[in-house]
This record gives C-alpha cells, structure tokens and sequence, in this order.
C-alpha cells in the first residue's frame, strides 16, 4: 500500500516522463521538416545568388518541393510511429500562411528581392518563435536567432546577402534541425 503522496509523487514523475516523450516526438519530428527546409531553402539561396533573374521561378519551387518533402515525411513517419504530421488541415495552413505572405510583400508591399529574402524567412520565423512558446524553447532559439541574423545580413551584407541567408537561414535551419534531434 502506498499513501497519498507517494501516490501524489508517481502521479507527477508519471506526468513529467509523459511531458519529455511528448517533446521528444516533436523534436524528432521537427528535426526532419527542419533538415528538410534548410536543405531546400540553402539550395534555394545560392541559386538566387547564381541566377537572380529566375528568383521567383527558384522560390516557387522550393516552397513545392517542401510541402511534397512534409507529405514524405508524413507518411514516413505515420508508418513508423503512428503520427501524422501532414493532413489536409496542414495543407489549407500552408496555403493561407503562403497566400498571406504573398499578399503582403507583393500587393501591399511590392517588396525588392531583397526585402523579400529578409520577409520571407522573418515571417516564418515568427511562427516558430510563437510554437516554441507552447512546445519547446528550442523553437525559440533557432526562431530568434535566424530573425536577428537575416536583419543583420539586410542592414550589413552587401551583393553577398543571398550567400549569407543560405548560410543563417538555411544553414541555421539545418543546425537547428540537428540540435533538436539530440535534445
């Protein structure tokens, strides 16, 4: 028989291994979409660098590549673990986050190329600044770190700020996606 609170302390130790497998399975799977993006968003810059004039063109298809890699690891995962992280709720997201950014750095803003290479990844960072709120201070880090790095870039890197962002961005992204997977 135990008493009360030793029952009260199982009951907590339970809640606590139940709170670090949770994080451990959004890391897990954070990691790979991080991985993922930095990889694209890394080629993405360095072909905006080589050919500037095709930019659009480059990041049109980065961001398809990307959602099609989330279904791939969607599936990957679902069958390994029983966790989807692709649905149809996460496809309508990406199209309004992607509708919404477009809207406001070409209609509303009509943005340079070179406010849109700080914008872009300024705006996704946002998000995971705001997710690691509720799922992890990593998020955290890597969304406030890329942020000031990409302003730091805009204000101070001159023709090479494409070379810088594949670097803090998609590099970033990368580091981040490893880091979390130790964590």
């Amino acid at each position: 028989m135990i008493d009360s609170q030793q029952a009260s302390e199982a009951l907590a130790d339970i809640n606590d291994i139940v709170r670090r497998v949770r994080q451990s399975r959004i890391y897990y799977l954070n990691s790979l979409i991080m991985v993922l993006w930095g990889l694209l968003v890394l080629a993405g810059n360095i072909a905006t660098w080589l050919w500037p004039r095709y930019g659009g063109y480059i990041w049109i298809t980065v961001d398809i590549a990307g959602v099609i890699g989330l279904f791939a690891i969607s599936v990957f995962t679902y069958s390994r673990m029983g966790v989807r992280t692709f649905d149809v709720r996460m496809l309508v997201t990406f199209l309004l986050f992607f509708a919404f950014g477009y809207f406001c750095s070409n209609v509303l803003g009509h943005f340079t190329p070179r406010q849109q290479g700080t914008f872009w990844p300024i705006y996704f960072m946002l998000f995971y600044t705001i997710a690691g709120l509720w799922v992890g201070y990593a998020f955290v880090a890597i969304g406030t770190g890329i942020t000031v790095l990409t302003l730091i870039g805009y204000f101070y890197i001159g023709e090479a700020f494409p070379l810088w962002m594949a670097l803090v961005n998609g590099g970033g992204l990368i580091f981040g996606g490893l880091w979390m997977r130790r964590s």
